[in-house]
């Protein structure tokens, strides 16, 4: 259920004054400091998520990871050390009685689990939790040794290219992979780090991205899904943020970055979200890709990457329409379930619409991040 507060936020996005029109001024409402309290409280109150409720988690899942680091960001940027320390309790467990729940990082979608503990190190300077977050990001550049060698062949292949043995050409990947790599080279000053992801992204980036800029689910799944060309969106970002200005890859990924925002500026909705599937007006509203475009917007106009002008009116009225799904205990709706590749276009269209799914509390989080940022 929408938030009674979206009535009210969506008239002050299609209404405000031409002179408003910023990502510094705020409505209360759809202040970023207020909904990130509220979205990084409601974190905190969580239970680990499961895939499969109400069936405890086996491991701990790449959702949780991404809210989890979108709530400790939260926490350093307003300088809220009470919220830290509870985030970092959250924590301490896996190094005890929920060791168990750490998981393997030998896939892509468990590997980024290596951020929060990374994240946690730069705050807090524990090398415990450096110690547990390099295992993560080196792992992706190293076979496991108990592999079958028919397995270490074919990984092989991909590690002779510089890339990881984990490739699989997915988009999510492009968050999940770079993720990891770009805290490990914030956190060491390796450039091995951030430039093996670069070049990750190249790749990734010349194998699949589409002429409009967009991303299929996959080449058997030829559909422009929100939540999967989000991860791609968010990963861009989050790396262009890290990358230094002489790595050779970073004109090519800039160049495709904006390639990928010039569209969804076109595809732009007039109440701000975009669809379940990017390209299709009769498919609902889909919150956490959304989410994800908003914040790799606000990224894009904060760092000059592009034209403020043109782009923080769109920035602008996507986070206003955000937060109007937003409710009282700081869920956010319309977030599209878990969703394997499939060709099949009404499968796109009948994934179940989740409240508090974490998929879109994520992001949420990274946007209120990137609009406090000084």
């Amino acid at each position: 259920m929408r938030s009674i507060l979206s009535g009210i936020v969506v008239s002050l996005a299609l209404y405000a004054p031409a002179q408003d029109i910023n990502l510094k001024s705020w409505p209360e409402e759809a202040n970023p400091m207020t909904i990130g309290r509220l979205v990084a409280q409601r974190f905190v109150e969580s239970p680990h998520n499961s895939f499969k409720p109400p069936a405890p988690p086996k491991s701990i899942t790449y959702p949780e990871v991404c809210t989890w680091y979108g709530a400790l960001k939260f926490a350093e940027i307003s300088q809220d050390k009470a919220l830290l320390d509870k985030l970092k309790q959250r924590f301490m467990p896996f190094f005890d009685t929920e060791k168990h729940l750490v998981p393997r990082p030998w896939h892509v979608d468990y590997a980024v689990f290596g951020t929060v503990p990374l994240e946690l190190y730069q705050q807090t300077k524990n090398k415990t939790f450096r110690g547990m977050g390099m295992r993560f990001a080196d792992a992706q550049w190293s076979i496991p040794i108990d592999s079958p060698q028919t397995v270490k062949d074919a990984y092989q292949k991909f590690l002779d290219k510089g890339l990881t043995w984990q490739t699989r050409y997915w988009i999510d990947d492009m968050y999940m992979i770079t993720m990891v790599q770009s805290k490990a080279f914030q956190v060491t000053g390796e450039r091995k780090y951030i430039d093996r992801a670069a070049h990750e992204m190249l790749v990734y980036l010349d194998t699949i991205q589409k002429e409009n800029g967009l991303f299929y689910h996959a080449p058997d799944a030829p559909f422009f899904w929100g939540r999967g060309n989000g991860w791609m969106a968010a990963g861009m970002s989050e790396l262009l943020s890290s990358l230094p200005a002489d790595n050779p890859n970073r004109p090519a990924i800039l160049t495709a970055y904006k390639k990928m925002m010039a569209s969804l500026k076109k595809y732009q909705r007039e109440d701000g979200l975009w669809g379940q599937l990017i390209d299709k007006p009769e498919s609902w509203a889909e919150t956490s890709g959304s989410a994800m475009f908003t914040y790799a917007l606000i990224t894009g106009v904060r760092n000059g990457w592009l034209d403020a002008s043109e782009y923080t009116p769109i920035a602008r009225k996507a986070w206003l329409a955000l937060v109007g799904y937003i409710n009282e205990q700081g869920d956010i709706a319309n977030v599209c379930e878990g969703t394997n590749r499939k060709n099949n276009y009404q499968y796109y269209l009948d994934r179940k619409q989740k409240t508090g799914d974490m998929h879109g509390q994520a992001p949420i989080l990274w946007c209120v991040n990137a609009l406090l940022k000084k």
